[in-house]
Protein backbone atom coordinates (compact mmCIF):
# COMPACT_ATOMS: atom_id res chain seq x y z
CA UNK A 1 0.00 0.00 0.00
CA UNK A 2 2.84 2.40 0.83
CA UNK A 3 4.16 1.88 -2.72
CA UNK A 4 0.93 3.22 -4.22
CA UNK A 5 0.64 6.11 -1.76
CA UNK A 6 4.18 7.26 -2.50
CA UNK A 7 3.93 6.79 -6.26
CA UNK A 8 0.50 8.39 -6.47
CA UNK A 9 1.75 11.52 -4.74
CA UNK A 10 4.96 11.65 -6.79
CA UNK A 11 3.28 11.15 -10.17
CA UNK A 12 0.46 13.59 -9.48
CA UNK A 13 2.89 16.26 -8.27
CA UNK A 14 4.99 15.85 -11.43
CA UNK A 15 2.06 16.95 -13.61
CA UNK A 16 1.72 20.11 -11.53
CA UNK A 17 5.48 20.68 -11.69
CA UNK A 18 5.44 20.52 -15.50
CA UNK A 19 2.69 23.14 -15.68
CA UNK A 20 4.18 25.48 -13.05
CA UNK A 21 6.15 27.66 -15.55
CA UNK A 22 3.05 28.25 -17.70
CA UNK A 23 0.76 31.25 -17.68
CA UNK A 24 -2.99 30.71 -17.53
CA UNK A 25 -3.22 31.72 -21.19
CA UNK A 26 -0.82 28.91 -22.12
CA UNK A 27 -3.09 26.36 -20.44
CA UNK A 28 -6.04 26.68 -22.85
CA UNK A 29 -4.38 26.75 -26.29
CA UNK A 30 -4.92 24.05 -28.95
CA UNK A 31 -3.02 25.13 -32.11
CA UNK A 32 -3.55 21.82 -33.97
CA UNK A 33 -5.70 18.74 -33.45
CA UNK A 34 -2.77 16.66 -32.13
CA UNK A 35 -2.06 19.14 -29.33
CA UNK A 36 -4.36 19.21 -26.31
CA UNK A 37 -4.51 22.20 -23.94
CA UNK A 38 -2.37 21.59 -20.83
CA UNK A 39 -5.37 22.06 -18.54
CA UNK A 40 -7.19 19.30 -20.44
CA UNK A 41 -4.33 16.89 -19.69
CA UNK A 42 -4.60 17.79 -15.99
CA UNK A 43 -8.35 17.22 -16.05
CA UNK A 44 -8.30 14.03 -18.12
CA UNK A 45 -5.68 12.27 -16.00
CA UNK A 46 -7.72 13.21 -12.92
CA UNK A 47 -10.93 11.96 -14.53
CA UNK A 48 -9.30 8.56 -15.09
CA UNK A 49 -8.86 8.05 -11.33
CA UNK A 50 -12.33 9.36 -10.58
CA UNK A 51 -14.13 7.32 -13.24
CA UNK A 52 -12.16 4.07 -13.17
CA UNK A 53 -11.44 3.77 -9.44
CA UNK A 54 -13.40 6.09 -7.15
CA UNK A 55 -16.80 5.79 -8.82
CA UNK A 56 -16.50 2.02 -9.10
CA UNK A 57 -14.74 1.07 -5.87
CA UNK A 58 -15.14 3.83 -3.23
CA UNK A 59 -18.55 3.45 -1.62
CA UNK A 60 -20.37 6.74 -1.18
CA UNK A 61 -18.06 8.69 -3.47
CA UNK A 62 -19.59 11.94 -4.71
CA UNK A 63 -18.71 12.88 -8.31
CA UNK A 64 -17.08 16.30 -8.39
CA UNK A 65 -19.05 17.65 -11.34
CA UNK A 66 -21.72 15.86 -13.42
CA UNK A 67 -20.44 17.26 -16.75
CA UNK A 68 -16.77 16.41 -16.31
CA UNK A 69 -17.25 12.92 -17.71
CA UNK A 70 -18.31 14.58 -20.97
CA UNK A 71 -15.48 17.14 -20.84
CA UNK A 72 -12.55 14.88 -19.92
CA UNK A 73 -13.36 11.50 -21.47
CA UNK A 74 -10.83 11.06 -24.29
CA UNK A 75 -11.84 8.13 -26.50
CA UNK A 76 -13.71 5.63 -24.31
CA UNK A 77 -16.84 4.85 -26.31
CA UNK A 78 -18.16 2.50 -23.61
CA UNK A 79 -18.22 5.32 -21.05
CA UNK A 80 -20.37 7.74 -23.02
CA UNK A 81 -20.37 10.88 -25.11
CA UNK A 82 -17.41 13.26 -24.97
CA UNK A 83 -16.11 16.56 -26.30
CA UNK A 84 -14.56 16.06 -29.73
CA UNK A 85 -10.78 16.14 -29.69
CA UNK A 86 -10.76 19.08 -32.10
CA UNK A 87 -12.90 21.10 -29.66
CA UNK A 88 -10.74 20.80 -26.54
CA UNK A 89 -9.32 24.24 -27.18
CA UNK A 90 -12.82 25.73 -27.05
CA UNK A 91 -13.19 24.74 -23.41
CA UNK A 92 -12.61 28.09 -21.73
CA UNK A 93 -14.76 26.56 -18.99
CA UNK A 94 -14.03 24.86 -16.70
CA UNK A 95 -11.34 27.42 -15.97
CA UNK A 96 -7.75 26.45 -15.22
CA UNK A 97 -8.37 27.27 -11.55
CA UNK A 98 -11.42 24.98 -11.49
CA UNK A 99 -9.39 22.14 -13.02
CA UNK A 100 -6.77 22.52 -10.28
CA UNK A 101 -9.57 22.36 -7.68
CA UNK A 102 -10.87 19.20 -9.37
CA UNK A 103 -7.43 17.61 -9.10
CA UNK A 104 -7.17 18.56 -5.43
CA UNK A 105 -10.59 17.06 -4.68
CA UNK A 106 -9.87 13.76 -6.43
CA UNK A 107 -6.41 13.52 -4.84
CA UNK A 108 -7.96 14.01 -1.40
CA UNK A 109 -10.60 11.36 -2.09
CA UNK A 110 -7.98 8.94 -3.39
CA UNK A 111 -6.00 9.46 -0.16
CA UNK A 112 -9.12 8.64 1.90
CA UNK A 113 -9.78 5.60 -0.29
CA UNK A 114 -6.26 4.23 0.15
CA UNK A 115 -6.26 4.95 3.90
CA UNK A 116 -9.45 2.95 4.41
CA UNK A 117 -8.05 -0.19 2.81
CA UNK A 118 -5.68 -2.51 4.65
CA UNK A 119 -4.98 -4.33 1.41
CA UNK A 120 -5.78 -3.45 -2.19
CA UNK A 121 -7.73 -6.07 -4.16
CA UNK A 122 -5.76 -7.10 -7.24
CA UNK A 123 -8.28 -5.65 -9.69
CA UNK A 124 -8.04 -2.30 -7.91
CA UNK A 125 -4.24 -2.34 -7.63
CA UNK A 126 -4.02 -3.16 -11.35
CA UNK A 127 -6.30 -0.22 -12.16
CA UNK A 128 -4.34 2.10 -9.89
CA UNK A 129 -1.05 1.13 -11.52
CA UNK A 130 -2.60 1.63 -14.94
CA UNK A 131 -3.87 5.04 -13.87
CA UNK A 132 -0.39 6.08 -12.75
CA UNK A 133 1.21 4.80 -15.95
CA UNK A 134 -1.54 6.58 -17.89
CA UNK A 135 -0.75 9.87 -16.17
CA UNK A 136 2.94 9.42 -16.95
CA UNK A 137 2.02 8.99 -20.61
CA UNK A 138 0.05 12.23 -20.44
CA UNK A 139 2.95 13.98 -18.74
CA UNK A 140 5.07 13.20 -21.77
CA UNK A 141 2.30 14.37 -24.11
CA UNK A 142 2.05 17.47 -21.95
CA UNK A 143 5.73 18.26 -22.59
CA UNK A 144 5.24 17.76 -26.36
CA UNK A 145 2.22 20.03 -26.34
CA UNK A 146 3.82 22.75 -24.23
CA UNK A 147 6.73 22.95 -26.66
CA UNK A 148 4.40 23.13 -29.66
CA UNK A 149 2.28 25.84 -28.03
CA UNK A 150 5.27 28.00 -27.08
CA UNK A 151 7.26 27.17 -30.21
CA UNK A 152 4.46 28.42 -32.43
CA UNK A 153 4.12 31.67 -30.52
CA UNK A 154 5.77 34.37 -32.71
CA UNK A 155 7.74 35.59 -29.68
CA UNK A 156 9.34 32.14 -29.11
CA UNK A 157 9.02 32.41 -25.31
CA UNK A 158 11.28 30.27 -23.13
CA UNK A 159 9.69 27.66 -20.90
CA UNK A 160 12.84 27.49 -18.76
CA UNK A 161 15.74 29.96 -18.88
CA UNK A 162 18.25 27.75 -17.06
CA UNK A 163 19.68 25.63 -19.85
CA UNK A 164 22.12 22.81 -19.08
CA UNK A 165 24.88 23.64 -21.57
CA UNK A 166 26.63 20.75 -23.30
CA UNK A 167 29.83 21.27 -25.30
CA UNK A 168 30.45 17.57 -25.99
CA UNK A 169 31.03 16.69 -29.64
CA UNK A 170 29.31 13.66 -31.11
CA UNK A 171 31.51 10.64 -31.58
CA UNK A 172 31.92 8.93 -34.95
CA UNK A 173 29.05 6.64 -35.84
CA UNK A 174 29.76 2.93 -35.55
CA UNK A 175 27.61 -0.21 -35.51
CA UNK A 176 26.71 -2.97 -33.09
CA UNK A 177 26.40 -6.50 -34.44
CA UNK A 178 23.56 -8.92 -33.79
CA UNK A 179 23.83 -12.53 -34.87
CA UNK A 180 20.91 -14.11 -36.70
CA UNK A 181 18.68 -16.58 -34.92
CA UNK A 182 15.46 -17.03 -32.98
CA UNK A 183 14.74 -14.45 -30.27
CA UNK A 184 11.95 -14.01 -27.74
CA UNK A 185 10.00 -10.77 -28.08
CA UNK A 186 7.65 -9.21 -25.53
CA UNK A 187 7.52 -8.35 -21.85
CA UNK A 188 9.63 -10.84 -19.90
CA UNK A 189 10.50 -8.81 -16.80
CA UNK A 190 8.83 -8.41 -13.43
CA UNK A 191 6.44 -5.55 -12.94
CA UNK A 192 3.91 -3.61 -14.98
CA UNK A 193 3.50 -3.64 -18.73
CA UNK A 194 0.78 -2.57 -21.14
CA UNK A 195 -1.34 -5.20 -22.86
CA UNK A 196 0.31 -4.49 -26.23
CA UNK A 197 3.61 -5.86 -24.85
CA UNK A 198 2.08 -9.22 -23.89
CA UNK A 199 2.21 -12.39 -25.88
CA UNK A 200 5.87 -13.42 -25.64
CA UNK A 201 6.74 -15.03 -28.94
CA UNK A 202 9.72 -15.94 -31.06
CA UNK A 203 10.92 -14.18 -34.17
CA UNK A 204 13.73 -15.13 -36.52
CA UNK A 205 16.21 -12.36 -37.30
CA UNK A 206 18.92 -12.40 -39.94
CA UNK A 207 22.37 -11.04 -39.11
CA UNK A 208 22.22 -7.24 -38.89
CA UNK A 209 24.00 -4.21 -37.52
CA UNK A 210 22.45 -1.29 -35.66
CA UNK A 211 23.94 2.13 -35.01
CA UNK A 212 25.55 2.72 -31.62
CA UNK A 213 23.89 6.15 -31.23
CA UNK A 214 21.17 8.35 -32.67
CA UNK A 215 21.57 10.46 -35.80
CA UNK A 216 22.62 14.05 -34.99
CA UNK A 217 21.35 17.42 -36.16
CA UNK A 218 24.54 17.91 -38.15
CA UNK A 219 24.16 14.57 -39.92
CA UNK A 220 20.55 15.31 -40.78
CA UNK A 221 21.54 18.75 -42.05
CA UNK A 222 23.84 17.01 -44.54
CA UNK A 223 20.79 15.19 -45.92
CA UNK A 224 18.97 18.50 -46.27
CA UNK A 225 21.93 20.21 -47.94
CA UNK A 226 22.24 17.30 -50.37
CA UNK A 227 18.70 17.99 -51.60
CA UNK A 228 17.04 15.22 -49.61
CA UNK A 229 13.68 16.99 -49.53
CA UNK A 230 13.79 17.65 -53.27
CA UNK A 231 14.57 14.11 -54.49
CA UNK A 232 11.62 11.72 -54.72
CA UNK A 233 13.78 8.59 -54.85
CA UNK A 234 14.38 8.60 -51.08
CA UNK A 235 10.70 8.75 -50.16
CA UNK A 236 7.74 6.39 -50.04
CA UNK A 237 5.09 7.50 -52.54
CA UNK A 238 2.76 8.55 -49.74
CA UNK A 239 5.64 10.32 -47.98
CA UNK A 240 6.65 12.20 -51.14
CA UNK A 241 3.07 13.43 -51.54
CA UNK A 242 3.19 14.56 -47.88
CA UNK A 243 6.44 16.47 -48.50
CA UNK A 244 5.00 18.29 -51.49
CA UNK A 245 1.57 18.98 -50.02
CA UNK A 246 2.97 20.37 -46.75
CA UNK A 247 6.11 21.97 -48.26
CA UNK A 248 8.26 20.04 -45.80
CA UNK A 249 11.92 21.01 -45.80
CA UNK A 250 13.28 20.54 -42.26
CA UNK A 251 12.51 19.05 -38.83
CA UNK A 252 9.80 20.82 -36.86
CA UNK A 253 10.96 23.87 -34.87
CA UNK A 254 13.94 24.51 -37.21
CA UNK A 255 14.17 28.04 -38.60
CA UNK A 256 16.65 29.39 -41.15
CA UNK A 257 17.54 32.99 -40.33
CA UNK A 258 20.05 34.96 -42.42
CA UNK A 259 21.51 31.73 -43.81
CA UNK A 260 21.95 30.06 -40.39
CA UNK A 261 19.85 27.35 -38.81
CA UNK A 262 18.18 27.94 -35.47
CA UNK A 263 15.97 25.66 -33.41
CA UNK A 264 13.20 26.54 -31.00
CA UNK A 265 14.00 24.88 -27.68
CA UNK A 266 12.49 25.01 -24.21
CA UNK A 267 15.08 27.73 -23.58
CA UNK A 268 13.95 29.87 -26.49
CA UNK A 269 15.23 30.20 -30.05
CA UNK A 270 18.88 29.11 -30.24
CA UNK A 271 21.50 28.26 -32.85
CA UNK A 272 21.26 24.63 -33.91
CA UNK A 273 23.54 22.34 -31.90
CA UNK A 274 24.99 20.05 -34.57
CA UNK A 275 26.11 17.40 -32.07
CA UNK A 276 22.78 16.68 -30.38
CA UNK A 277 20.45 13.97 -31.75
CA UNK A 278 17.94 15.25 -34.25
CA UNK A 279 14.34 15.20 -33.11
CA UNK A 280 10.88 16.26 -34.33
CA UNK A 281 11.22 13.90 -37.28
CA UNK A 282 8.35 12.02 -38.89
CA UNK A 283 8.69 8.36 -39.78
CA UNK A 284 8.58 9.46 -43.40
CA UNK A 285 11.66 11.63 -42.86
CA UNK A 286 13.46 9.00 -40.80
CA UNK A 287 12.97 6.39 -43.54
CA UNK A 288 14.02 8.86 -46.27
CA UNK A 289 17.20 9.73 -44.38
CA UNK A 290 18.01 6.03 -43.97
CA UNK A 291 17.42 5.48 -47.69
CA UNK A 292 19.73 8.40 -48.51
CA UNK A 293 22.41 6.72 -46.36
CA UNK A 294 21.83 3.43 -48.23
CA UNK A 295 20.64 1.93 -44.95
CA UNK A 296 17.29 1.39 -43.27
CA UNK A 297 15.38 1.68 -40.01
CA UNK A 298 15.40 -1.30 -37.67
CA UNK A 299 12.27 -3.34 -37.12
CA UNK A 300 10.86 -3.13 -33.63
CA UNK A 301 12.04 -6.71 -33.04
CA UNK A 302 15.59 -5.88 -34.07
CA UNK A 303 15.53 -2.85 -31.81
CA UNK A 304 14.33 -4.87 -28.81
CA UNK A 305 16.95 -7.57 -29.30
CA UNK A 306 19.73 -5.01 -29.73
CA UNK A 307 18.58 -3.14 -26.63
CA UNK A 308 18.49 -6.34 -24.57
CA UNK A 309 21.97 -7.26 -25.82
CA UNK A 310 23.68 -3.93 -25.31
CA UNK A 311 21.75 -1.69 -22.90
CA UNK A 312 18.83 -3.54 -21.29
CA UNK A 313 19.28 -1.67 -18.01
CA UNK A 314 18.91 2.09 -17.86
CA UNK A 315 22.29 3.68 -18.46
CA UNK A 316 23.40 6.09 -15.73
CA UNK A 317 23.67 8.82 -18.38
CA UNK A 318 20.31 8.09 -20.01
CA UNK A 319 18.47 11.36 -20.64
CA UNK A 320 15.02 11.26 -19.02
CA UNK A 321 12.63 13.90 -17.73
CA UNK A 322 14.09 13.65 -14.22
CA UNK A 323 17.37 15.09 -15.52
CA UNK A 324 15.55 18.29 -16.55
CA UNK A 325 17.73 18.64 -19.65
CA UNK A 326 14.60 19.38 -21.72
CA UNK A 327 16.58 18.56 -24.84
CA UNK A 328 18.35 15.70 -26.55
CA UNK A 329 21.96 15.23 -25.40
CA UNK A 330 25.12 14.11 -27.19
CA UNK A 331 25.95 10.43 -26.77
CA UNK A 332 28.87 9.91 -24.42
CA UNK A 333 31.38 7.06 -24.49
CA UNK A 334 29.79 3.60 -24.05
CA UNK A 335 26.32 5.14 -23.97
CA UNK A 336 24.27 3.82 -26.87
CA UNK A 337 21.16 5.96 -26.28
CA UNK A 338 18.69 3.09 -26.50
CA UNK A 339 16.78 4.79 -23.68
CA UNK A 340 15.88 8.46 -23.43
CA UNK A 341 16.72 11.42 -25.68
CA UNK A 342 14.31 10.65 -28.54
CA UNK A 343 11.77 7.97 -29.40
CA UNK A 344 13.19 5.93 -32.26
CA UNK A 345 11.06 5.29 -35.30
CA UNK A 346 11.11 1.68 -36.43
CA UNK A 347 10.04 0.18 -39.72
CA UNK A 348 7.34 -1.92 -38.02
CA UNK A 349 3.62 -1.37 -38.26
CA UNK A 350 1.79 -1.29 -34.94
CA UNK A 351 0.04 -4.66 -34.85
CA UNK A 352 -1.05 -7.08 -32.11
CA UNK A 353 1.39 -9.70 -30.92
CA UNK A 354 0.33 -13.36 -31.10
CA UNK A 355 -2.10 -14.22 -28.30
CA UNK A 356 -3.11 -10.55 -27.87
CA UNK A 357 -6.43 -10.36 -26.06
CA UNK A 358 -8.66 -7.31 -25.68
CA UNK A 359 -9.85 -6.89 -22.11
CA UNK A 360 -13.53 -6.43 -21.34
CA UNK A 361 -14.88 -3.02 -20.41
CA UNK A 362 -13.32 0.43 -20.89
CA UNK A 363 -9.77 -0.82 -20.25
CA UNK A 364 -10.08 -2.91 -23.41
CA UNK A 365 -10.14 0.35 -25.39
CA UNK A 366 -6.70 1.39 -24.15
CA UNK A 367 -4.50 0.00 -26.95
CA UNK A 368 -6.08 -2.61 -29.18
CA UNK A 369 -8.37 -0.39 -31.24
CA UNK A 370 -5.40 1.71 -32.40
CA UNK A 371 -3.57 -1.18 -34.04
CA UNK A 372 -3.91 0.05 -37.62
CA UNK A 373 -2.15 2.64 -39.80
CA UNK A 374 0.44 3.50 -37.16
CA UNK A 375 4.15 2.80 -36.73
CA UNK A 376 6.04 1.60 -33.66
CA UNK A 377 8.59 3.69 -31.79
CA UNK A 378 10.96 2.45 -29.10
CA UNK A 379 13.16 3.70 -26.30
CA UNK A 380 11.62 6.80 -24.73
CA UNK A 381 12.70 10.44 -24.86
CA UNK A 382 13.99 13.22 -22.64
CA UNK A 383 10.35 13.74 -21.59
CA UNK A 384 9.88 10.11 -20.45
CA UNK A 385 9.96 9.22 -16.74
CA UNK A 386 12.76 6.74 -16.12
CA UNK A 387 10.50 4.30 -14.24
CA UNK A 388 8.06 4.25 -17.17
CA UNK A 389 10.27 2.67 -19.84
CA UNK A 390 11.57 -0.85 -20.55
CA UNK A 391 12.96 -2.79 -23.54
CA UNK A 392 9.53 -4.16 -24.50
CA UNK A 393 7.66 -0.81 -24.37
CA UNK A 394 5.83 -0.14 -27.66
CA UNK A 395 4.91 3.45 -28.46
CA UNK A 396 2.96 4.18 -31.65
CA UNK A 397 2.02 7.14 -33.83
CA UNK A 398 0.94 7.86 -37.38
CA UNK A 399 3.99 8.13 -39.65
CA UNK A 400 3.47 11.77 -40.69
CA UNK A 401 3.48 13.17 -37.13
CA UNK A 402 6.54 15.01 -35.80
CA UNK A 403 5.49 17.29 -32.92
CA UNK A 404 6.66 14.64 -30.46
CA UNK A 405 10.30 13.93 -29.56
CA UNK A 406 11.23 11.44 -32.25
CA UNK A 407 14.60 10.59 -33.78
CA UNK A 408 16.52 8.17 -36.00
CA UNK A 409 18.69 5.11 -35.43
CA UNK A 410 20.13 3.47 -38.53
CA UNK A 411 20.37 -0.26 -39.24
CA UNK A 412 21.76 -2.34 -42.06
CA UNK A 413 22.03 -5.91 -43.27
CA UNK A 414 25.38 -7.61 -42.87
Amino acid sequence: MSYFKEKFKRVRNQSLHLCAPLEKEDMVVQPIVDVSPPKWHLGHSTWFFEKMILEEHFKGYQVYHPEYNFVFNSYYESIGKRVLRTDRGNLTRPTTEEVYKYRAYVDEQMAHFLDKLTELPKNVSDLLELGLQHEQQHQELLVYDIKYILGNNPLFPAYNKKEIISSIESRALSFLSIAGGNYKIGHQQEGFCFDNELGVHQVYLHDFEIADRLVTNGEYLEFMNAGGYQNFKYWYMEAWAWVQENKESAPMHWHQIDGEWYQYTFFGLQKLNLHEPVTHISQYEAAAYAQWKSMRLATEFEWEVACNNYESTLHKRANFVEGAALSTRTAEKDHFQFFGDAWEWTNSAYLPYPYFKTETGPIGEYNGKFMINQMVLRGGSFATPKDHIRPSYRNFFHPHLKWHFTGIRLAQHV
